[in-house]
């Protein structure tokens, strides 16, 4: 019995301690099995749908709330953006309150507030405080016209994302929203809210398709209500709008109306305009990084769009503001009128400042590298020359021009055109020449004997023309130095052919975008210039076709081989390097032709620039560098100048075509051209791809800088020192 307990006693301590130390195999089972289901047990639910992600509504099952409202989102965290703080109230008075009646913080979406720089954060603020009807009573619109770069799309979104879910009531201030943009951004919209947002909202594209099939989507975006509308945002480009406005003019949900790209709706008087003012929706925003483009009354009409009346009438915003602003921006205006536009000038600006916000692209050089822009006049060739003089003296522009003031007719414009396709290349123009058409009668004996035989067999002589050869030494040099990539831009497609051309005849690669390709290969183009193993050397863009909106931070050099009437259209397409996401210096080019109708094109850009820094840049002294007049003198040639435009804007800096006096310290690239460095000798440029393109027929470079850099005064020993090392270099 002894032996029994003393053996029974020692099993009982030896089984707690294998307990204890888990070293029984049959207790360490059961313990394994029990830690399995504890850890079973212990894990969090989760909903079994595939690739949930959950709601932006910080509602849980089971809780109970206490009936007090609570901000979307807590406006005491770390860098939280409050667009809306409700009055103090004190806890007494909130005891008395009903509980229903009691406002809320509205707080941008942590996931969006994170990413926003502080330009952005201000402008979404402006924006929500404008659309509320916080800084103008009863008036509840915005224009957005910040430059390219500056994120208008992501501050647009993260102000719907925001009415859409939120309001001082706790409730939201919007239950619809509608995009209208241009045909080619509306998938791009899509895109961008989906990317930003992450799929928490959908977002429904309507461009072109079927009328009855436009119609359903249409219709069934209308009649969605509450948790029916699953897509709560219509992206719709113009035309379709402009098509179907009838189903959306009677919509009473639809809060905000977004136009992207608002200069298109610079006339008053079109379609497209009177339909989207017929829209119920009293919350307008307007984007344009451009929103002068031509005169001011094209202003009026957007102003007028986002807030009607607040400048009175078309007739009435012409006498009070337009014509005395106009007169007093020419050159040879007196000083009374100069006066009288200053005051209404200020008057305007104070108007309209309260729902304008505008930012240039200054801001983007915190954080992009630093961006040069060059201004490149380039002398035509002797058979351009020749050309060009013959096609001036002809029936067709001598009867298209008015002795009496020097108009230009609307029948000029075929002759424009072809002087401007003559200063890219002759063979733009040769067909008309060999068949004595359009102002070329018995120009054909001007073609050299050569030129004609290499036409018939198709073969590109770039000697015949001056810009192409400075674009085909630029671009040699850019690919043996370099590993830079390069976007060449032209208006025309003929001239995107010449492009080609010149890469098969120099074996570079390269890939081409213009208005005849598939958004599928639209999109495949621009991942090929921008995959740093593609390599594609050269990116060919139709400026009417993508000059807006891509995204091309694969190349850090482009050129502008023609300009535009419109500043607008250049400086779009010119903004394709210099974005977000680039990490390379960037050099952007401007071909001219030396005295030709393409300086005249550049003079009538600045003359339209200084007009819109006035008005919505604010800025007080804008350069009064050219005459009305002397805008309208466009059919003549200057062949005993550098720079028509250098002796235009009278530059103090130069004597005897030397400058002897930099710019002013704080000017940058944004400036008109009279703060640029002037170089009428290779000697004094900085850029060396450039410096090396000179003997190809560059008479005059225009540059500056994106941010301020101080540079040492160039002297002549300075000079005489960088010819030795171009001697040095060149014997080596």
């Amino acid at each position: 019995m002894y032996y029994y307990l003393l053996n029974n006693s020692c099993f009982n301590i030896y089984v707690i301690l294998c307990y204890i130390l888990n070293v029984s195999n049959d207790y360490n089972d059961v313990s394994c099995v029990e830690q399995n289901i504890r850890n079973i047990l212990s894990k969090p639910f989760k909903v079994p749908i595939a690739n949930w992600s959950g709601t932006s509504y910080s509602r849980a099952l089971g809780v109970r709330r206490d009936g007090i409202r609570r901000p979307l989102h807590d406006p005491t965290a770390p860098d939280a953006l409050i667009l809306y703080i409700p009055p103090q109230i004190s806890a007494h008075d909130i005891l008395k309150m009903d509980k229903d009646k009691i406002l809320v913080n509205v707080v941008v979406d942590p996931a969006l507030s994170k990413i926003l720089r502080p330009h952005q954060r201000e402008g979404v603020r402006f924006m929500y405080e404008c659309v509320t009807g916080v800084r103008i009573e009863g008036a509840y619109g915005c224009i957005m016209a910040d430059e390219m770069g500056l994120g208008k799309t992501l501050q647009c979104i993260t102000l719907m994302w925001t009415l859409l879910k939120q309001g001082p009531d706790a409730s939201p201030t919007i239950h619809k929203a509608i995009i209208v943009t241009p045909s080619s951004l509306v998938k791009n919209w899509c895109n961008e809210i989906k990317k930003w947002l992450g799929g928490r909202i959908g977002a429904l594209p309507v461009d072109g398709g079927g009328k009855e099939q436009v119609d359903k989507v249409i219709t069934g975006f209308v009649q969605a209500r509450g948790r029916r509308t699953v897509d709560p945002i219509l992206v719709i480009s113009y035309e379709t709008f402009r098509s179907h406005a009838s189903l959306l003019q009677n919509a009473e949900d639809i809060g905000l109306v977004l136009c992207d790209e608002g200069h298109r709706l610079k006339n008053c008087e079109n379609q497209t305009y009177r339909s989207l003012m017929a829209l119920k929706a009293k919350r307008r925003v307007l984007l344009s990084g451009t929103p002068i483009q031509n005169d001011l009354l094209e202003y009026f009409s957007l102003v007028n769009f986002v807030n009607e009346g607040i400048l009175g009438t078309a007739q009435e915003f012409r006498r009070q503001y337009e014509t005395p602003i106009a007169r007093g921006q020419d050159s040879c205006a007196t000083d009374s009128e100069r006066k009288k536009a200053a005051e209404r000038l200020e008057q305007l600006i104070s108007l309209v400042n309260r729902c304008l916000i505008r930012r240039t692209s200054a801001l983007l050089s915190k954080y992009l590298p630093v961006k040069t822009e060059h201004v490149v006049c380039i002398k035509l060739t002797p058979l351009q020359t020749d050309l060009y003089l013959h096609l001036l003296k002809s029936d067709m522009v001598t009867k298209s021009i008015k002795s009496n003031d020097g108009k230009v007719t609307s029948n000029a414009l075929a002759a424009i055109t072809l002087l401007k396709k003559l200063c890219a290349h002759p063979d733009l123009i040769v067909d008309k020449i060999m068949n004595g058409t359009d102002g070329f009668e018995n120009s054909k004996q001007l073609l050299p004997p050569s030129y004609i035989a290499a036409h018939s067999k198709k073969k590109l002589m770039i000697e015949l023309s001056s810009k192409l050869m400075v674009l085909d030494t630029m671009l040699a040099v850019i690919k043996t130095t370099t590993t830079d990539r390069v976007v060449l831009i032209s208006n025309y497609t003929q001239t995107l052919e010449l492009f080609e051309r010149l890469a098969k005849l120099r074996n570079y690669t390269f890939v081409r975008l213009d208005g005849s390709m598939t958004a599928k290969k639209r999109a495949k183009a621009v991942d090929d210039i921008n995959s740093p193993t593609s390599g594609v050397f050269l990116f060919m863009l139709s400026s009417k076709a993508g000059g807006c909106g891509l995204n091309l931070i694969g190349a850090n050099r482009l050129v502008m081989f023609d300009p535009d009437w419109n500043p607008a259209n250049d400086d779009q397409a010119m903004a394709r390097v210099w974005r977000d996401g680039q990490k390379k210096p960037c050099f952007v080019y401007r071909f001219l032709a030396t005295g030709s109708i393409e300086e005249k094109m550049m003079q009538r850009q600045a003359h339209k620039k200084a007009l819109s820094s006035s008005v919505v840049d604010c800025e007080e002294d804008v350069a009064r560098h050219f005459t009305v007049s002397e805008l309208r003198t466009l059919f003549n040639l200057r062949q005993d100048t550098i720079s028509d435009t250098h002796e235009k804007i009278k530059c103090t800096r130069c004597i005897n075509n030397i400058q002897t006096k930099l710019p002013p310290v704080d000017s940058d690239c944004t400036n008109d051209l009279s703060c640029w460095h002037h170089c009428a000798d290779k000697r004094w440029l900085v850029d060396p791809v450039l410096k090396q393109c000179w003997h190809a027929g560059i008479s005059m470079v225009f540059y500056q800088n994106s941010t301020i850099h101080k540079e040492k005064p160039i002297v002549e020993e300075d000079i005489d020192e960088v010819d030795k090392k171009e001697e040095e270099n060149n014997i080596t």
